[in-house]
């Protein structure tokens, strides 16, 4: 059988708009829908509910490859049911990576956790761990408890890109609207899909704001570079079409004139420009990574870029934390000439 992910327009916000179905009889599966429907009442964003959908489409695959059904009983989960997922996804060509795998399996796992509660945990020593686990809100003791199933994954090193890749890349924009994107991006360190969601009455130009939906739904306000807010002024008054619509940015030409951008059209518009330039790491978190690796080479606290970036965990933020050998000389030599304490003098 041929499953896809669909998405339905739903006024109901109970209601996922993303369904997994089959091919040829639009047969919802059920459970992979009550899971679903389960997050969108949490009010999460549907580029997150998007990504579930996707990542148990996958699962499903898998499943009724295994078990020639797809129809998932809590009598046919097994304590290695995930374990044995992992294995099928380790042997896969090309190689999935282990940041892939650990977000199929954990979105998988609180999936079967919802909707079959009663069915066995998943085991897999080697794979987990088990630490103290403390009381709500402090009142009783630490309990034992096990991690989730998890593959062992590379450290994350950020690679920003340098001067002269910024200023390639840059020099093939010949459109205003196109300067924009890649500005808030370079100069505010935003997201493609917070730039993608932008609304024109986001833009607080009389002080030099901007207002941003993140993850999560979570709004923050930015101070607006003075760069960025001349790119932006340039696109208002000298490009973006006259529009009822309240997207930001919005196509230039075509049938689509008017219309806000997706993120096909995002990708595309950096895949031409990565051809042209030859600067083949330029895409948008790239720009993202560089413009947090200017912010702490800057002097820009963590706590101050951690909001900037809007991250919900500092920890993500301290990922941009990478000293090179350079910099670890320049900040010894810097300290031993501030040295307070006189060298001891050694007695005769």
């Amino acid at each position: 059988m041929t499953f896809r992910v669909v998405r339905q327009p739903s006024a109901n916000r109970t209601r996922c708009p993303y369904r997994v179905i089959e091919q040829g009889s639009d047969r919802e599966i059920g459970w992979i829908s009550q899971y679903l429907d389960y997050q969108s009442l949490r009010r999460l964003a549907d580029r997150t509910l998007e990504n579930y959908a996707y990542a148990l489409l996958h699962f499903l695959r898998w499943w009724e490859s295994v078990h020639h059904t797809d129809a998932i009983a809590k009598e046919a989960l097994t304590e290695s049911t995930l374990l044995d997922y992992v294995r099928f996804q380790s042997s896969q060509q090309p190689e999935v990576t282990g940041g892939t795998i650990n977000q199929r399996v954990a979105t998988v796992d609180h999936a079967l956790r919802i909707v079959f509660p009663d069915a066995p945990g998943q085991i897999a020593p080697g794979f987990q761990q088990t630490y103290w686990q403390r009381a709500p809100m402090g009142i009783g003791r630490p309990r034992l408890a096990l991690s989730r199933l998890r593959v062992k994954t590379p450290k994350r090193t950020i690679s920003p890109l340098s001067v002269d890749e910024v200023a390639r890349f840059w020099s093939s924009f010949r459109t205003s609207r196109d300067l924009a994107i890649v500005g808030l991006m370079l100069l505010q360190g935003l997201r493609s899909q917070e730039v993608l969601d932008l609304n024109r009455d986001d833009l607080l130009l009389a002080e030099t704001q901007v207002r941003v939906r993140g993850k999560g739904n979570k709004t923050r306000f930015l101070p607006l570079a003075p760069e960025a807010a001349q790119l932006l002024d340039h696109y208002l008054r000298l490009e973006r079409p006259t529009t009822s619509a309240n997207a930001l940015f919005v196509s230039l030409k075509g049938p689509a004139r008017g219309a806000r951008m997706t993120p096909a059209g995002l990708r595309s518009l950096f895949r031409h420009h990565r051809r042209t330039t030859g600067v083949k790491t330029a895409n948008p978190h790239r720009f993202r990574h560089t413009f947090a690796s200017d912010m702490i080479r800057a002097g820009v606290s963590l706590p101050a870029l951690m909001q900037l970036m809007g991250h919900a965990q500092i920890q993500t933020t301290l990922v941009y934390m990478q000293i090179t050998p350079l910099e670890v000389y320049q900040q010894y030599a810097r300290a031993v000439v501030q040295l307070i304490r006189p060298v001891p003098v050694t007695p005769t």
